[in-house]
């Protein structure tokens, strides 16, 4: 299997969230569902079913987390520098709009575009790995071609 590239910080976010399903939300779902069973007929028990579907969930999402932290390189960003790689904290001009928007570029599975945590096999990603500050890159998006500047590398 091939490794999965991530921050200390999204490793950390993902054994977090796996704690919490098996020490918190992996015994509430099987205290429902024993509850559920005490009502009577399962077949018509929309609590039964909707405890055991939750259940389905939360056991996918533990086998998905356990997987993945499995295959998990942590990659330090601190320890890098250069030009644009992962991990990299990149602030980016839109040459259109002079707009200035920062993103780091992290593992597919802590990307979170709305926290700046940019996904490493996004178009945008793809196209500033390898680049350096005061270089001009053009990104083909939904929205047509958009063009950015380099203004700033960090690795913290």
């Amino acid at each position: 299997m091939e490794k999965i590239p991530m921050t200390r910080d999204g490793h950390t976010a993902l054994e977090v969230e796996l704690k919490q399903l098996k020490s918190v939300e992996r015994p509430a779902i099987i205290r429902a569902i024993a509850e559920a069973r005490e009502h009577g007929d399962l077949s018509e028990n929309a609590e039964y079913h909707s405890a055991k579907e939750k259940q389905s969930f939360i056991e996918g999402r533990i086998k998905e987390l356990e997987g993945v932290i499995s295959l998990a390189d942590v990659i330090d960003p601190k320890k890098l520098s250069g030009s644009i790689k992962f991990g990299a904290t990149v602030t980016l001009v839109d040459e259109d709009t002079e707009e200035e928007k920062t993103y780091q570029i992290v593992g597919e599975y802590e990307a979170n575009i709305e926290k700046g945590l940019l996904n490493i096999k996004s178009p945008i990603a793809r196209a500033l790995i390898g680049k350096e500050e005061g270089d001009s890159v053009e990104v083909r998006t939904p929205g047509g071609l958009k063009s950015y500047e380099v203004l700033k590398i960090v690795y913290a």
